[in-house]
């Protein structure tokens, strides 16, 4: 019966302390201030939004996410509902847009008021009021990567159709004609006294009509290979250029690098280590377990003094049966 009394005395004083610890976890975690419910219908994708994840208001954090799902009322689009501070300026002008936090991938909302209007926007108990998605930066760059793309498409095809052999075979037709004009008009000069002037005239106006031929054709095709230069170096200086094309894929490329590398070096060891302690925590708890189910009076008692040992002042030999 004492033993009983022990155990029973043990195990309520265990119940008792974890209901205090669970009290004391409520009460640290409670949310003390009044939050407004929001609603945001996304057309572009999540990825990388999780529950809890952030809400930001021009970068100060206002909020938390509180559920993500499919909308039932838009077919194709991601409901995402939000839970702000009352004190937030939340208007009917206020925009939200998905932000990354540096090279994680983790997202947020970001939220941001286009000043347009200064009524706030109010939320029922039934229907909470919907704040518009806009498109983020990695939207906006992935749409405008795609049409630098087809534009150094569209430039390379003309720069190769303008070096096609036919126009280089055009090209050099319209330097010879120029060649053979100046030929011909220094002749003319040479044998200017040996002619009459009306044929002089004649051969001398159809020699200037053939060199004008020739320079309006050269001149057209300088024009457009000046034309397909200029477009192609455009191109190439929005590619080549800081904040271009190649720079965002270069810098997409390193932020996966660094968040691999982060995650080898951080978070895989953690978890080694969280594994490890897990472990030997355990088993501190079961080797605990069973010295209190081999002497239960020891949670009240303690265990008492350690049985001598032989060759210890006090041993006494068990008798022999």
């Amino acid at each position: 019966m004492e033993n009983k009394s022990h155990a029973i005395g043990a195990g309520a004083f265990v119940l008792v302390v974890a209901a205090l610890l669970v009290a004391l976890a409520a009460w640290l975690t409670r949310d003390t201030g009044e939050n407004r419910v929001f609603e945001i219908s996304s057309r572009e994708g999540v990825t990388g939004l999780q529950r809890q994840a952030g809400v930001r208001f021009k970068g100060v954090t206002v909020g938390r996410v509180q559920s993500i799902a499919l909308d039932q009322e838009t077919s194709g689009n991601v409901r995402i509902r939000i839970a702000v501070d009352s004190t937030a300026p939340i208007n009917k002008s206020t925009f939200a847009s998905l932000g990354f936090q540096g090279v994680t991938g983790l997202a947020f909302i970001q939220l941001d008021d286009a000043g347009e209007s200064k009524e706030p926007l109010v939320s029922t108990d039934g229907k909470p009021a919907r704040i518009p998605m806009r498109p983020g930066l990695m939207s906006r760059l992935t749409d405008q990567g795609s049409g630098l793309l087809t534009k150094l498409d569209d430039a390379t095809q003309r720069a190769n159709q303008l070096m096609a052999p036919e126009n280089q075979k055009k090209l050099m037709d319209a330097v010879d004609n120029l060649g053979q004009a100046a030929a011909s008009i220094s002749q003319l000069a040479k044998h200017a006294d040996q002619a009459n002037l009306p044929a002089l005239s004649q051969e001398a106006s159809a020699t200037l009509k053939g060199l004008r031929e020739t320079s309006d054709r050269l001149g057209n095709s300088a024009d457009s290979v000046r034309t397909s230069a200029d477009a192609f170096k455009v191109m190439s200086n929005r590619m080549s250029n800081p904040g271009g094309t190649l720079d965002n894929i270069s810098q997409g490329a390193d932020a996966l690098l660094a968040t691999g590398q982060n995650l080898n070096t951080s978070l895989v060891p953690r978890l080694n280590r969280t594994v490890d302690d897990t472990a030997r925590t355990v088993r501190n708890v079961g080797r605990a377990v069973d010295a209190l189910n081999d002497n239960p009076q020891s949670l009240l008692l303690g265990n008492g003094a350690a049985v001598p040992g032989p060759g210890e002042p006090g041993f006494v030999a068990p008798a022999a049966r």
